[in-house]
C-alpha cells in the first residue's frame, strides 16, 4: 500500500511533458547529448534565463528578447537599460545575459594572448568583432604590444557617437609608455556597418602614427570593424612603411 502511495506522489511530482520543468529538461538533455549547435538561438537564451528565473517560464521572454533586438548576439549585446524594458526581465535576468556576453569577451581575448597577434589574426579579429561590431555608438581601442608582439592590454580609450569618437595621439603614446608597449594596434567601429575610413579616420592614423614613431613605438595596423565586416588599413595600403 505504501509502494503504491509513494509510486502515485512520485507520478505527481514528476513534470509533465507539457510543463515548463520538462520542457527545460529536454532542452538541457538536448545540448548535453548533441551539443549547442543543437539549440536554437530563442532556446539558448531560455537556457540562460532558468538561472536568473527558476520560477518562470522564461519561453515567451526569450522570444520578445529575439524580436526586439534580431539574434542572440545582438541580445546579449544590448545595453541594460534596453534588456530590462522587455516585459518579464529585471535586474537578475539582464545580469545572466550580461555574464554571458563578458564569459564570451573573455574566451576570445584568452585566445589572443596565446601567442603573438600579428601571428594569430584570425582571433584578433573574431574578439574585435565581439568587442565592437554591435555597438551602437564609436568606439576607440588601443591594442598595446610587447617586443615580442604579445598583447599586454587592450584598452577602450574613448566613446563617442553614431559617427564620430575623440582620439587624441598624445594619450595614446603617453599609455603605450607607461605600459613599457613597443608597438600598437588601432582599431574602432562603425556603427554603420560600413568599415570603409573617412578622411578625418585617415587624418587621426597619421597623427598616431607620427607621434608613435618619434617615441620609437611601432604602430603595426589600424583596424576598422563594420557589422560582420572588416577593414586593415595595412593591408588596403593605407599606411606607409
Amino acid at each position: 500500500m505504501r509502494k503504491g502511495v509513494a509510486e502515485q506522489l512520485a507520478l505527481i511530482e514528476a513534470p509533465s511533458p507539457q510543463s515548463a520543468e520538462g520542457h527545460r529538461a529536454r532542452l538541457r538533455l538536448r545540448l548535453i547529448q548533441a551539443g549547442p549547435d543543437a539549440v536554437a538561438d530563442h532556446e539558448l537564451l531560455e537556457m540562460v534565463l532558468f538561472l536568473a528565473l527558476p520560477r518562470r517560464d522564461t519561453k515567451p521572454i526569450a522570444r520578445a528578447l529575439m524580436a526586439r533586438f534580431g539574434s542572440f548576439a545582438r541580445v546579449i549585446a544590448a545595453p541594460l537599460p534596453e534588456l530590462v524594458a522587455v516585459d518579464g526581465m529585471g535586474e537578475a535576468a539582464a545580469a545572466a545575459l550580461k555574464t554571458v556576453q563578458a564569459a564570451a569577451l573573455r574566451l576570445s581575448r584568452a585566445e589572443v594572448m596565446e601567442q603573438p597577434v600579428l601571428g594569430n589574426w584570425d582571433a584578433l579579429m573574431a574578439y574585435l568583432n565581439a568587442v565592437m561590431a554591435r555597438e551602437r555608438v564609436e568606439q576607440f581601442r588601443v591594442l598595446f604590444l610587447d617586443t615580442r608582439n604579445r598583447l599586454i592590454a587592450d584598452e577602450a580609450q574613448s566613446r563617442g557617437t553614431v559617427n564620430h569618437t575623440p582620439v587624441y595621439p598624445r594619450e595614446v603614446v603617453k599609455r603605450a609608455l607607461e605600459l613599457h608597449a613597443t608597438a600598437i594596434i588601432l582599431a574602432h567601429n562603425h556603427p554603420s556597418g560600413d568599415p570603409q575610413p573617412s578622411r578625418a579616420d585617415m587624418d587621426m592614423t597619421r597623427e598616431i602614427a607620427a607621434a608613435a614613431s618619434a617615441l620609437g613605438i611601432v604602430m603595426h595596423d589600424h583596424v576598422i570593424i563594420g557589422n560582420g565586416r572588416w577593414l586593415s588599413m595595412r593591408r588596403e595600403g593605407m599606411l606607409k612603411g
